[in-house]
Formats: C-alpha cells, sequence, structure tokens
C-alpha cells in the first residue's frame, strides 16, 4: 500500500522542490486583471505574499466570468431549505444579478475597499450574496456563525469594526425560531456601536421590531429596488477577501485572515484536483456559512469553478427523519457530498441500517467526503457499506482553507485506510517532530508541522495581530507552521491525526475553545474555580464536560447548578457550544505552578492510558476524581 511513484507522488513532489512553477501554473485557471509575473514575494511570515503582484477580483472569477462564457443560465446555487420546505435555483446570470445589486446597497452605504462588514445569518441563499457582494467591492466580509451569542459576536464586531452589519430577522431550528435582531442589538450596545448600519434581510414568522429595538436599520428588500449595480472592483493578490474568527485557547477568538489571489488559485486547484468536481457538476457541502467549511466549499469554491453549489437550510435528522439527506442527494442529482462525521453518526444513530435509504435513488452520488474532525473507523465502514461509494475522509483548520491531508480524487485516486486522511496535500510540507523539533520515525506520535511558507489559500496573518499569529503558529518550531496536531505518519506516508495539543475542544466540528466556557463558568456566584474538558463523545465527536468546585459556605444541589450553568453558557456563547454536563468536585489536579491538568483528565475520563505528570501538587485528587471520570 505504499505511495509509489505516481502522478500524485510527482506533484506532490514538484510543489516542495518547485512552488514558483508549480503555483504560477496553477494560477493559470483564474481570470486575472493584471496577471502575476511571481508566485511567491519570498518574504518571511507575516509578509510572505501569494502572487504579489498580480490583481483580480473574486466576485468576478465566481460569477461574471462564467455568465460572459455562456453558462449564465446554468444553476449556480441551489437553496433547498427543508425547515420550510422550499427550493430556489439561482442560475449565474440571476446570481450575478443578485450580487451585483446588493453590493450597490453596500455602496450607497458607504462601503468600499478594504472596508469590513459583519455577516449574521442562517442557511439562506441572502448569506453567499452578502458575501459576494463585499467581494465584488474589495470589502473584507467577517461571517459569524448564527449559533453564537451577542457576548462572542460583540467580541468580533469591536475587533474588526465594520462598516455596517447584514442580518436577518432570524434563524429556525426544528422545534423553535431563533430571533437575530435582539442578538444584534445587544451585541452592538456591548461593542459600543449602538447606531452602525444594520442591513435586515425581513423573514415572516419573527416577531422582534428593529425600530423598537433602536438599529438603525436598512431594509434588505427595500434597499434593493432601489440599487444601482455594482462592478467587480479589482484589488491585489495580497488584499484581504475576509476575516474568520477561530477559538483560541486563551478564550479571546483570533481574526484568521485570507487573501484574494491565493485564495482563488488554491480552491480551484481543489475542487478540480482533490474533490474531482468540474463546471456543471452539483456539489453539495452539508456544513454551514459560518464555518471555514461553508466560505470554502459552500460558497467560494464550487462557483469558482463554475460547478452548481447546494446550500442545504435543515439537519441530518429531524427534517423531517434520518433519510432528509438522501432526499437531497435524489432530488438535486448531486455528485459528491462533503459533510461532518457527526451527521453520519446521527443518520446511522436513527436508522442504523439505513432502511430510509431505500426510499431513494442516489445513484448521481459518486463520493462522500468527510472533514471537521476525526472520522472513526466504524463511521467509516458503515457509510461506506450503505452508499457503495468511496468515504473520503481530509484533514485541515479554519487557518489553511483547504486540504492539508486528503486523497486527491481527481487528480490521482490513492488507497484508503480506515483511520487516516490519506496523504499529504501538494504544498504543504508535513512533517512530525517531536517537542526538540527533530523528526520522528514514521509510526512515533509527534508534533504535526507544516514547512514555511504554507502554500497559497493559508491564513496571511491574524486580523490586526501580526505578533499573535507568530506567537501563535510559528514560534514553536522554527521554520515551521504549528499546526497543534499531535499524530504520525506510517511507513506508507499516511497521516494519522490523533488530536489536539492544546484544549481547544471540537463539538460536531464546532471548534470551540475550553478557556471561554471556563470564563463563563467562573462568573457564577458558586463556583471558585473550575475546568473544561472535551471527553469522548460517541455522536458529535467530543463534548464539553465542566468541573466546579464550589466556594465555601454555598448551598445549591448539582441539579440546581447545571441548570444554571447550561444556561448561562448557552447566552454567553451559544447553543453552539452543546455543553449540558458539569460535575462538582472537591479539588482540580494541578501542577505545582498550578497549571490544571486538563489533558490527564481528559485521558483518564476517554479511557486512555495515562501518566501522572511528576510535577502534580496532591496526586490524591486524581484518585479522588476517577469514580467521576471513569463513567463519563
Amino acid at each position: 500500500m505504499a505511495v509509489k511513484a505516481t502522478r500524485y507522488k510527482d506533484e506532490y513532489l514538484r510543489s516542495i522542490s518547485d512552488p514558483e512553477g508549480f503555483w504560477l501554473q496553477a494560477a493559470e485557471a483564474v481570470d486575472w486583471t493584471v496577471k502575476p509575473a511571481r508566485a511567491h514575494n519570498k518574504e518571511p511570515a507575516p509578509r510572505c505574499r501569494w502572487f504579489p503582484d498580480g490583481e483580480l477580483n473574486t466576485c468576478h472569477n465566481a460569477l461574471d466570468r462564467h455568465v460572459a462564457a455562456g453558462r449564465g443560465d446554468q444553476p449556480a446555487l441551489i437553496h433547498d431549505s427543508a425547515m420550510e420546505g422550499t427550493q430556489r435555483v439561482y442560475t449565474y446570470r440571476e446570481l450575478t444579478e443578485q450580487v451585483a445589486l446588493f453590493a450597490g446597497v453596500l455602496r450607497a452605504q458607504g462601503v468600499g475597499r478594504g472596508d469590513r462588514v459583519l455577516i449574521y445569518m442562517p442557511m439562506i441563499p441572502e448569506a453567499a450574496i452578502a458575501m459576494l457582494a463585499c467581494a465584488r467591492l474589495g470589502a473584507v466580509h467577517s461571517v459569524v456563525f448564527g449559533g453564537f451569542a451577542a457576548s462572542e459576536l460583540a467580541v468580533r464586531i469591536r475587533d474588526s469594526a465594520p462598516a455596517t452589519v447584514v442580518t436577518t430577522s432570524g434563524g429556525l431550528e426544528p422545534n423553535r425560531r431563533v430571533e437575530y435582531l435582539p442578538t444584534v442589538q445587544e451585541a452592538l450596545t456591548k461593542a459600543d456601536a449602538p447606531g452602525l448600519p444594520v442591513i435586515i434581510k425581513h423573514r415572516d414568522g419573527f416577531a422582534a421590531d428593529p425600530a423598537a429595538l433602536g438599529l438603525n436599520a436598512v431594509d434588505w428588500d427595500d434597499a434593493l429596488a432601489v440599487a444601482v449595480p455594482a462592478s467587480p472592483v479589482p484589488v491585489k493578490s495580497g488584499d484581504p477577501l475576509y476575516i474568520l474568527y477561530t477559538s483560541g485557547t486563551t478564550g479571546t477568538p483570533k481574526g484568521v485572515v485570507r487573501d484574494n489571489g491565493g485564495h482563488a488559485v488554491a480552491l480551484l486547484w481543489t475542487m478540480a484536483n482533490h474533490y474531482g468536481i468540474g463546471a456543471g457538476d452539483v456539489w453539495w457541502t452539508a456544513s454551514d456559512v459560518g464555518w471555514v467549511v461553508g466560505h470554502s466549499y459552500i460558497v467560494y469554491a464550487p462557483l469558482l469553478a463554475g460547478a452548481t453549489t447546494l446550500m442545504y437550510e435543515g439537519k441530518p435528522v429531524g427534517t423531517p427523519d434520518a433519510g432528509a439527506f438522501w432526499r437531497v442527494i435524489e432530488q438535486h442529482r448531486v455528485k459528491a457530498l462533503f459533510t461532518a462525521p457527526t451527521a453520519l453518526r446521527a443518520i446511522r444513530k436513527m436508522d442504523p441500517e439505513a432502511e430510509l435509504l431505500k426510499k431513494y435513488d442516489v445513484g448521481s452520488l459518486q463520493a462522500l467526503f468527510t472533514a471537521g474532525e476525526r472520522l472513526d473507523i466504524d463511521t467509516y465502514h458503515w457509510a461506506g457499506r450503505v452508499l457503495g461509494v468511496p468515504v473520503v475522509d481530509h484533514w485541515w483548520q479554519t487557518e489553511t482553507g483547504w486540504a492539508i491531508v486528503g486523497n486527491p480524487r481527481g487528480l490521482d485516486p490513492q488507497p484508503i485506510k480506515a483511520g487516516s486522511p490519506s496523504l499529504p496535500m501538494p504544498g504543504f510540507d508535513l512533517r512530525v517532530l517531536d517537542g526538540m523539533g527533530v523528526d520522528v520515525a514514521p509510526g512515533e506520535e509527534g508534533n504535526i508541522v507544516l514547512g514555511l511558507p504554507l502554500p497559497p489559500g493559508t491564513l496571511s496573518t491574524l486580523w490586526n495581530d501580526d505578533q499573535r499569529f507568530v506567537d501563535s503558529y510559528l514560534s514553536a518550531f522554527e521554520g515551521f507552521y504549528a499546526t497543534g496536531d499531535s499524530g504520525y505518519v506510517d511507513t506508507d506516508g499516511y497521516v494519522f491525526v490523533m488530536g489536539r495539543t492544546d484544549d481547544v475542544i471540537n463539538v460536531a466540528g464546532h471548534r470551540l475553545s475550553t478557556g471561554a466556557i471556563e470564563q463563563v463558568l467562573g462568573t457564577h456566584p458558586a463556583v471558585a474555580e473550575c475546568a473544561v474538558i472535551g471527553v469522548a463523545d460517541a455522536l458529535k465527536g467530543q463534548m464539553a464536560v465542566g468541573f466546579v468546585v464550589l466556594k465555601s459556605g454555598v448551598s445549591i444541589t448539582p441539579a440546581e447548578l447545571e441548570k444554571e450553568l447550561v444556561a448561562l453558557v448557552r447566552k454567553e456563547i451559544g447553543p453552539v457550544a452543546d455543553f449540558k454536563n458539569t460535575v462538582v468536585v472537591d479539588a482540580l489536579p494541578k501542577t505545582r505552578s498550578g497549571k490544571i491538568l486538563r489533558k490527564t483528565m481528559r485521558q483518564i475520563a476517554d479511557g486512555d492510558d495515562y501518566v501522572v505528570p511528576s510535577t502534580i501538587e496532591d496526586g490524591s485528587v486524581i484518585e479522588a476524581l476517577m469514580p467521576v471520570l471513569r463513567p463519563r
């Protein structure tokens, strides 16, 4: 099963030995207003830039050029709402017109090149339209997942300093409606920006009144009716396209900055070579526009490639049942599906023998891609068995924007190993190092790092914080980007990612900071100190569990405390944290320097082998925790 002389291996080695030639060739697939003569400026991070002398417009590449090529009547975006039982198809011509008009709306609000626009929307077409309209103007969008609460939204408003906010009346869940406008109003107040313009797409069935909330509201449809369409504005390749905030271990989110040129080149390369998707193919990424997967593979990559992208407002189960995904595949003739293992586990839990699949013709499906968390071997085998197509895991991060490790289905499909996302993708010089920065032997676990410079499409820096970018990613191992993940490479070159080396946890594919949850728990008047760890969960990959020490003299039952803490986390961070479990303990295990031994707690809770560090202050604390850690 070793990776022999193959087209994949040839291309991978060429990308490492001759990145200049490799990526200039890939850049030929992009329409440039000023064609780059150089692939890289050879500067160290965070000053390094891809295609430094090139200029382009990302929106033109995603929309206008396909219309100009005669494919204006091809479906560009299919919106399928299982929540409302509706479908809408936008052709490339229609989507281009809508985006140009909304870019005119933004321009009328004073938005121009380099200005930030914060987008707080669920999975509705207007979310993609707003993102593409920003790109059209050379503005920088920052999309915030609709599950985040006002406090999290306020942090992002304060950091990105947007010229305007784009939102909607609310989002839909299987059993409830989520009002967005009160959250936006509270966030603007907390961010000291109460008068910021808020463009609102009205949705029926929501009660909040923008005027009563005191919002400086602009109605989406009214503004669109009088808008003058905006033409694409060329920007430099290295100019930012978007900011996307990801969890930081300190609880303070990090604003990942994505450029325009490198992003377009890399995503176009991946659609053809990694996913095997081209113009006219129907591609479905079952994620959310608020996450990096939604940015890259709901909105930008499929449209850059001229494919038809499917945007789904619904759940894998409960809208109405565990056959929802199969219905969508049949109805829209989906060629490839990209989802998180959590979704597959949820379907399997409700329909273990895939009986509902028998109701649908999913013969159009040629591959199932998964990412966002580890694909467990049981789910891998189950999905492959019931669907009868290759199940292709791949591994990447918000920071990288596309697959670090994958299986190049379009370029040269490689054998699949259960438990491994396969092989390093071209451009990623992947190594596994020990704590001293020395390469480890095949099969030996260590720190997964990536040689610098990172390939196109990866983060260029953190918004307004170059030093934090260097400190967070580039300082641990000189000459390398530290992924923060541990793992190993086997003798065939296959990568196995074992888990995080920090305290960011992964709940259903959503990266969340344990530090942020701990900060919230610590505000409860009964809590003296706390630790939050991610423990293995059969459905969601990990679940957050809080271990709290009570202040002396406090009188509250564990059940009452858990209920109040769950409500507090939901209010301050949002339902996305899925925080439901707290355990009251007498003490937390710490080193003599006061560091809580979260990794050891997590290993015990997951039933893994563990070693109690010699620096522990009181070994009896671990012994006392065993009864509460092991059952969970």
